[in-house]
């Protein structure tokens, strides 16, 4: 069944988020009868996607996609992508389950993508934007992949790494979706690298991030490695279909 008269869909992806899942869907249905959610869960062993489906059974503006295992935040991604175009939604968001990105900022991001961008990132290193809660070291990390992806990669984003994003849908329907192979954090600036690399106009919309207050963070050193690297295997692509 095609969705036409709801046109947003917000991707969640979760593995052990029950402390959060009710209130983040709950949160993002607030912003409007046009906001729809995608779960995507990992088999997540603690029953979070037994609470979306009881959510499912009284709403219809809640979806869930379940995976075998651990599979990787691109991939969940990338499944929830193709699930999107193929539902027929014009715009396809993708935010953390944790409460680190605000669920009030969504329209914001909607409304810059349907005022004529192609993609809107939330941007946490763009005037107005900002971090609550992280470490300095943390902070360090964050900002000097966020320069190192730039110089490398010549991509006009302030906050590459970002994981609070609007889709147009032909973004999503013009990147080859298969071509994209990094699954950690190096996803992230993988999406923005292909759809600037065939011409997507992508804009910056402030945020203040602010660290999760419920479960455990799921960054570690493997996954900034994999985005340093990741950065110099990507060059390389051409991710368009043809």
């Amino acid at each position: 069944m095609k969705h036409n008269s709801r046109n947003i869909l917000v991707i969640i992806p979760t593995y052990n988020e029950i402390e959060n899942i009710q209130k983040i869907i709950d949160a993002v249905l607030q912003q409007g009868e046009d906001y729809n959610v995608l779960i995507v869960d990992d088999n997540s062993p603690d029953g979070t996607a037994d609470v979306v489906k009881n959510h499912t059974q009284f709403n219809q503006r809640i979806f869930i996609l379940e995976r075998e295992g651990k599979l990787g935040l691109g991939t969940a991604y990338i499944a929830g992508f193709k699930y999107g175009i193929k539902q027929g939604f014009e715009y396809i968001l993708e935010m953390d389950a944790d409460f680190s990105h605000d669920p009030n900022a969504l329209p914001s991001l909607v409304k810059r993508c349907q005022s004529g961008a192609d993609i809107c990132v939330g941007s946490r290193y763009t005037k107005g934007g900002g971090i609550k809660n992280w470490s300095k070291y943390r902070l360090f990390l964050s900002f000097g992949a966020s320069l190192y992806v730039r110089m490398l990669t010549s991509l006009p984003v302030k906050d590459p790494t970002a994981g609070f994003i609007c889709y147009n849908r032909r973004v999503l329907q013009t990147i080859d979706l298969d071509k994209i192979k990094f699954i950690g954090y190096a996803f992230q600036i993988e999406m923005k690298y292909a759809a600037h690399t065939l011409g997507f106009n992508i804009e910056e919309e402030p945020i203040i991030f602010k660290d999760r207050e419920e479960g455990t963070s799921k960054m570690n050193t493997s996954i900034v490695k994999e985005a340093m690297l990741g950065v110099l295997k990507m060059r390389k692509v051409n991710y368009s279909k043809k």
